[in-house]
């Protein structure tokens, strides 16, 4: 019996069991594999095949069911996709804190870099800027964000959870909790070698500026200097800001306000599709015209629901969990694939072009952000490719029957069910 005779005999088996309300042992199949040797416990023959006898540490081995027993189409392994900042370590100042995840510690994530931070109600983020450019969603809280364009042009603005704000690279800025909350927020830089803990910041600038010309410079006498912070703030408790209008007010230059905002809401932007599984909001350069160098989708996915197979042709995704439980398998040539559980403060990173799916597996909303080194979104969608190539070669080519064919989803559902 040839491969495809022995597939075609198990899966009529399990269909023909199924409908008679009997259960389909994993022994008795292995579709689901294609390759020899077979993987996952369904090929398992010998019960302590699935045992698990050395040291163990169950509060963290149950959190990732797939890695533990993964699917059996999950095949070759490939470099780890996931990370969290649940065990990223916290610097912790008196303001507020902050972690992050570089390529130094998740080695795969080349183009982007996160940093997860909080600030107090009054906690500053001093003033600095980056190499990189700052992308950023807000989690929690309200925030106050400043900011300076090349042309002299200043920015005071305050973000609320879902709001977004983008700093091209140079641009100097601060951040500072406002409210009774303070606020929490997700930042991503377009390098994935990029670090919050190593920026250009103000106070290092001036105390390493000879006395002498820090005078010439801003055309005061060198004592007003004598008491400028000899080592940097980094993160510090402030007061709480005034009003925003008497802020813009006081940094209002006569070139006026910068032409482009530095800030997009969304959360409250219109979906770019919503469907009975889920929605999906992106900004990127088209919307938030500022953002030329990254684009983000905001994804919800309700219980039962499945980011369909598909693949980024222009980037690669950084992903954020930011509530609930999915799983993913990303797939690759060889073939490869790979299936990890994410939960709320992971983080995923998929290559340009493989192809993969976010799947809920919880009984709650799962919500997470994806974000890309680009100027716009882009997406594949398998499907809608499967259902755009002539018919006869996608059933010749899949073995499927015309009937089966025309139920496939048309025109990029993004999440099923549609």
């Amino acid at each position: 019996m040839t491969d495809m005779s022995r597939r075609k005999a198990l899966i009529g088996a399990a269909t023909t069991a199924l409908a008679a309300g009997v259960a389909v042992t994993a022994k008795a199949a292995s579709f689901g594999n294609p390759d020899r040797p077979g993987e996952g416990a369904i090929n398992a023959r010998n019960p302590q095949d699935l045992t698990d006898p050395g040291p163990q540490n169950p509060a963290l081995a149950n959190q990732f069911p797939s890695i533990q027993n993964p699917p059996a189409t999950d095949v070759n392994g490939m470099p780890m996709y996931w990370s969290s900042f649940n065990t990223a370590h916290k610097r912790i100042q008196n303001g507020g804190w902050a972690r992050e995840v570089t390529q130094a510690d998740f080695g795969i994530s080349t183009e982007i870099s996160g940093v997860n931070m909080r600030l107090s109600a009054g906690g500053i983020r001093e003033m600095h800027w980056h190499q990189q450019a700052e992308w950023a969603i807000m989690l929690d809280g309200n925030c106050r964000i400043t900011t300076l364009d090349e042309q002299g042009r200043a920015s005071v603005r305050d973000v609320k959870a879902g709001d977004l704000w983008y700093f091209p690279p140079g641009l100097p800025h601060s951040l500072q909790g406002t409210g009774s909350n303070g606020c929490e927020f997700l930042i991503a830089f377009d390098n994935g070698a990029a670090s919050e803990f190593n920026t250009l910041l103000v106070t290092d600038w001036i105390a390493h500026t000879p006395p002498e010309v820090l005078a010439a410079n801003f055309g005061v006498p060198v004592e007003a200097f004598k008491n400028v912070p000899l080592h940097n703030l980094w993160i510090f408790q402030g007061t709480e800001p005034g009003s925003l209008e008497a802020a813009q007010r006081a940094v209002a230059s006569k070139k006026g306000a910068p032409v482009l905002p530095v800030t997009f809401s969304l959360a409250d932007s219109k979906p770019a599709r919503i469907t009975r599984g889920g929605h999906v909001q992106i900004a990127d350069s088209t919307n938030f015209h500022i953002s030329q160098n990254i684009a983000a989708a905001l994804v919800t996915v309700h219980p039962g629901g499945l980011r369909e197979l598909h693949w980024h042709p222009n980037a690669d995704e950084w992903q954020y969990y930011v509530k609930g439980k999915g799983r993913v398998t990303v797939f690759d040539t060889g073939p490869k694939a790979l299936t990890a559980d994410f939960a709320a403060g992971d983080i995923g990173y998929v290559r340009k072009g493989l192809g993969h799916y976010v799947q809920n597996t919880g009984d709650t909303d799962l919500i997470f952000v994806e974000v890309f080194k680009a100027n716009h979104f882009a997406e594949v969608s398998l499907s809608d490719w499967i259902t755009h190539t002539p018919p006869e070669m996608v059933m010749q080519t899949l073995n499927i029957s015309a009937e089966t064919l025309a139920q496939f989803p048309r025109d990029r559902p993004d999440i099923m069910p549609e």
